[in-house]
């Protein structure tokens, strides 16, 4: 990760110390006052699809985060507040941005991200089509971040993810999708 956070070093200088003692048959789990690392590094590390996703400078997202955060007006700060309690609680939850074009809605979704990802948070950002996933940043279509099928689809279709792949390992460690 070329712009991890303290914290996250911190914590996977954890995580790589408890490998170390696993390899002599410890654990940290045997040190009542050490701390343990509170991500899953084992996946992360290995996982191209999740490097990717966490290979943003989090503090220059925490100030453009903060800049665009500035100039939302009371709708957007509205919505914003929603989506970001809802996301920095783990409650989850389903937004829709309705208004006409040029009201603001990917601000809204460009502002969120920035946000999430100074937390060092996973988003992906997903649009129907090609123009409209690069006004989002880091975007992709749909259909080639859920491996969605576009030809010879039938009543039997799926996305092509198998559960145990690491795409699929990409999506559970995720926090938020727009």
């Amino acid at each position: 990760m070329p712009h991890a956070a303290d914290e996250d070093v911190y914590d996977y200088g954890l995580f790589l110390l408890d490998k170390i003692l696993n390899e002599t048959g410890h654990s940290l789990l045997a040190f009542d006052d050490m701390p343990r690392s509170e991500r899953d590094w084992e996946r992360q590390v290995e996982n191209p699809h999740i490097i990717e996703q966490l290979d943003y400078d989090r503090q220059l997202e925490l100030t453009e985060a903060n800049n665009c955060i500035r100039q939302l007006n009371a709708n957007q700060r509205d919505a914003f507040s929603s989506i970001m309690e809802a996301v920095s609680t783990e409650r989850g939850g389903i937004f829709f941005l309705n208004g006409p074009g040029g009201t603001g809605k990917t601000y809204v979704y460009n502002t969120v991200c920035h946000k999430a990802r100074a937390e060092g948070w996973i988003v992906l950002c997903v649009a129907s089509s090609g123009i409209a996933s690069l006004l989002l940043k880091g975007g992709r279509t749909a259909h080639s971040r859920f491996k969605i099928p576009v030809e010879n689809l039938n009543a039997q279709s799926t996305c092509a993810i198998r559960k145990e792949s690491r795409y699929a390992d990409l999506f559970r460690v995720a926090r938020l999708i727009i």
